[in-house]
């Protein structure tokens, strides 16, 4: 594949639209967004791979004694915001992080998703098209620009003004990706009051989990323009729905979708059922990941439409992972239990490894599950071979560390920053006292 830039291309337009700061943009292991600020007098040698900075303040990275850490940009990344203000515009670069002798940093979530998919293309895999569903829920700010929980619409599903008060921030929103080179397919009111989705064109893995972190950039420098804060947090409402990241996966070889088989009952390939046996067997390893926090196990319950039972289905909507309709070049496994929490170069990267183990070892494929596995009893899910996804941060956690093909993914570096620093959450909110134990505990004891 060509790419979108050069050097020489960047260093133009930077000049001929009179840039003034860069922004070079990366990732830790949890998903955060960072970056190092540049003037434009710096481009040239950030494009060289010459920028370093301070890996130890970063979560997941290195220790203060090995700390210097090098940014290569990514050229094809290269964008102009278009909220650029009055001191002039900036541009932005994802970068890749690499060490001083000039080899790929391991605990770099990017680098960590690039190695799965070498893997993949090992196994004669060209790519991997993801597109994203990342939910949102809209907030009001006080006065001094903090989220409130005050909620700036009563709206539902599709809904429009004056239920959507949102409206006008979402189409905002849109007009933004819409200047960045995003593909924006649809927006709407999701279930929940207050809560959005935004849906933009499938892409390669790599460049997907690059515009999540760029979408979700924007939705927040966007809401605060209209006194809102946007939060990508799974569950931040009691008693409606919490906010999800569908994921829509399919193998390709050059133009081919490897998924799809005319000939299949379902238009299913070997390769997909293949593929999609490893992300059952492997989802109990995987949640850690694509589900990262205490608070996401308080949307992975019944009743609210997230998913809780590893199961799978053609039209279903119970179980983790459903197949779309569409067929041919659009066949694809929707995996609905990750949320925007995610880290989302690691949420691709362990399912992609969790379906090509499911290939290498040709692992069957249970039974599709058509009843709604929400009414069935426990007596009912076992005797279907249906089982839970883990019920908390703490079980999950034990899970992935128990994967021998994830701890092989991730790496001794990254596994281990990643359980230290999620092991510290678990306990912090373990030990907290919550208001609702005052409210049932205070006066009955």
């Amino acid at each position: 594949m060509s790419s979108k830039f050069t050097k020489e291309d960047i260093l133009r337009i930077a000049e001929q639209e009179n840039v003034k700061y860069i922004r070079l943009l990366f990732t830790d292991l949890l998903g955060t967004i960072k970056n190092v600020e540049i003037p434009r007098s710096q481009l040239e040698k950030a494009l060289n791979n010459k920028m370093m900075f301070d890996g130890s303040s970063i979560e997941g990275f290195v220790r203060i004694e090995e700390s210097d850490m090098y940014l290569y940009p990514d050229l094809d990344t290269w964008v102009i915001y278009p909220w650029s203000n009055e001191l002039g515009k900036v541009a932005g670069l994802i970068c890749d992080v690499y060490n001083p002798d000039m080899t790929p940093f391991p605990g770099d979530p990017r680098g960590i998703l690039k190695r799965a998919l070498k893997e993949a293309a090992d196994m004669g895999f060209t790519a991997l098209n993801v597109g994203t569903e990342p939910e949102f829920f809209l907030f009001k700010s006080d006065q001094h620009g903090e989220p409130t929980l005050k909620l700036n619409d009563q709206g539902g599903y599709f809904d429009l003004a004056p239920l959507d008060l949102g409206e006008n921030c979402r189409r905002d929103i849109v007009l933004t990706l819409d200047q960045m080179g995003f593909e924006v397919e649809a927006s709407h009111h999701e279930v929940a009051p207050g809560q959005h989705e935004i849906d933009f064109k499938y892409a390669e893995a790599v460049t997907t989990s690059d515009n999540i972190q760029m979408f979700k950039l924007v939705v927040k420098n966007i809401a605060r323009k209209y006194g809102l804060h946007a939060t990508f947090m799974p569950k931040p409402l009691f008693g409606v729905n919490g906010s999800g990241m569908h994921c829509h996966l399919s193998l390709f070889r050059g133009d081919t979708n490897l998924f799809y088989d005319e000939n299949d009952e379902l238009g299913l390939s070997d390769t997909a059922r293949y593929f999609l046996a490893g992300l059952l067997k492997h989802a109990r390893a995987f949640t850690a990941i694509t589900n990262p926090t205490v608070n996401s196990y308080k949307r992975l319950v019944p009743g609210y439409e997230a998913p809780c039972y590893i199961a799978w289905s053609p039209k279903n909507r119970s179980p983790l992972v459903r197949i779309p309709a569409s067929r041919g070049i659009g066949t694809r496994l929707e995996i609905r239990n990750p949320d925007p929490s995610a880290n989302p170069y690691l949420a691709l990267a362990v399912m992609l490894k969790a379906g090509l183990d499911g290939i290498k070892n040709k692992l069957p494929l249970p039974p599709q599950t058509d009843r709604n596995i929400y009414i069935m009893d426990e007596a009912e899910r076992r005797d279907a071979g249906i089982y839970s996804l883990p019920s908390s941060l703490e079980e999950a956690l034990q899970e992935l560390k128990e994967s021998t093909i994830m701890v092989e993914l991730l790496g001794e570096h990254a596994l281990n920053s990643f359980l230290e620093a999620k092991q510290i959450e678990w306990d912090m909110f373990r030990t907290q006292v919550h208001q609702w134990e005052r409210d049932q505990y205070m006066s009955l004891y």
